[in-house]
C-alpha cells in the first residue's frame, strides 16, 4: 500500500532537513485580491546567499511567475521554494554575482551559503 510508506518518507525527509545547516528563514507571503487567479507574492525577509534570490528577497521561481496556475496551492509554492533552496539554478539567476560564484566554484559558494545561514538564519 502506497500510504504505508508515507510516515517513513516524512521521517527521512525531516532527518535530512535537520542534518542541513538548520537555519530558520522568514518569508513574507502576500495574496493579491485576484488570488488564486494571480500568483501569490513571496519574498525572503531573512538575508540569504542564493543565486535565485536577490538582495531584496525576491525569488526567481517559475510558478511564482509565468507557470502559475489557479490549481496550485500555497503548500506547492512553499515546497517549491524548499526545493529551490536545496537545488539552486545558477543558469536562471536573480543575483548575477552569486550565480557566477556558484558556476566557478560551487563548493566555495555552498560554504558561503552555509555561513550566511549561520549568521542570518540562526534558529537561536
Amino acid at each position: 500500500m502506497a500510504n504505508s510508506n508515507l510516515p517513513r518518507r516524512i521521517i527521512k525527509e525531516t532527518q535530512r532537513l535537520l542534518s542541513e545547516p538548520g537555519g530558520v528563514f522568514k518569508l513574507e507571503l502576500f495574496l493579491p485580491e485576484e488570488y488564486p487567479i494571480a500568483a501569490p507574492k513571496v519574498r525572503f525577509l531573512t538575508k540569504i546567499y542564493h543565486p535565485n534570490i536577490d538582495k531584496l528577497g525576491r525569488i526567481c521561481l517559475d510558478i511564482l511567475k509565468d507557470k502559475w496556475s489557479p490549481a496550485l496551492q500555497i503548500r506547492t509554492v512553499l515546497l517549491s521554494i524548499q526545493a529551490l533552496l536545496s537545488a539552486p539554478n545558477p543558469d536562471d539567476p536573480l543575483s548575477e554575482n552569486i550565480a557566477k560564484h556558484w558556476k566557478t566554484n560551487e563548493a566555495e559558494a555552498v560554504e558561503t551559503a552555509k555561513e550566511w545561514t549561520r549568521l542570518y538564519a540562526s534558529s537561536a
